[in-house]
């Protein structure tokens, strides 16, 4: 390395003593000193740069590989990601329709009760009616066959004993208060069967907002964002409980 400072002083020296060319920065050196010094200094550089070189070339191979794996991998881990994005979209909306089909059928079989429900509350309030008018036409008839019963054997009575009018306004008195016992019954059995009809559609009112309310909160089930996962096991065990309360 000495020899190799030693030549390029060397060449400093000529380049700075050389001779100039007039109307010109260049210079007029010798060329074979020059060429022998240059030699000189390619000689005397160690082998180890060529060695360094031989380094620099392999690490920048190295390097392109390592970049052309890490491409390779980047691109996998994105074909990847993209593949496991798709499944869980479309785990996602099989969960979504699936919840979806099964709260269609709950509302199905809700609305199905609530008809059998219905029907079966006008079948009874209908069989109910039907009772408390054959009651109360009974109660009238009987009523009016007393009245009349009353009314025949007041005249007979009445024929009978023409001077005692106290005893035919007691008849006429004793038929009347019948046939009034007789409307008040029925009145009272016909109130009787309004509010037993009220009360049952009161309850059958009650069953139906249990009902809303059951939808109401599979509605709300449904409008649940992905990021807050559906529950259906617990949702459908919850629903099973309160129809089955509601029953």
């Amino acid at each position: 390395m000495y020899r190799v400072f030693e030549a390029l002083d060397e060449l400093v020296t000529i380049v700075e003593e050389a001779r100039s060319v007039p109307m010109t920065s260049g210079c007029v050196v010798p060329r074979g000193d020059v060429l022998e010094l240059l030699d000189e200094v390619r000689d005397s550089y160690p082998s180890e740069l060529d060695d360094a070189q031989d380094v620099l070339d392999h690490r920048d191979e190295l390097v392109n590989k390592a970049k052309s794996e890490a491409d390779d991998s980047l691109n996998s881990a994105r074909s990847e990601a993209e593949k496991t994005s798709s499944e869980a979209r479309a785990e996602a909306e099989k969960m979504l329709a699936d919840a979806r089909e099964r709260a269609d059928e709950i509302i199905a079989q809700a609305r199905a009760e609530a008809e059998q429900t219905i029907n079966n509350a006008r079948r009874e309030y209908e069989d109910h009616i039907a009772r408390a008018q054959s009651e109360s036409d009974r109660m009238v008839q009987a009523g009016r066959a007393a009245y009349d019963q009353s009314v025949h054997e007041g005249r007979a009575e009445q024929a009978r004993l023409v001077s005692e009018t106290e005893v035919v306004q007691q008849s006429q008195q004793e038929a009347k208060r019948v046939v009034d016992e007789a409307h008040e019954e029925a009145e009272r059995l016909r109130g009787d069967c309004d509010a037993y009809v009220d009360s049952r559609l009161a309850d059958f009112e009650e069953l139906l907002g249990r009902t809303l309310r059951t939808v109401g909160k599979g509605r709300q089930q449904l409008r649940r964002p992905m990021s807050a996962p559906f529950d259906y096991e617990e949702w459908q065990a919850s629903e099973h409980g309160t129809v089955v309360s509601e029953h």
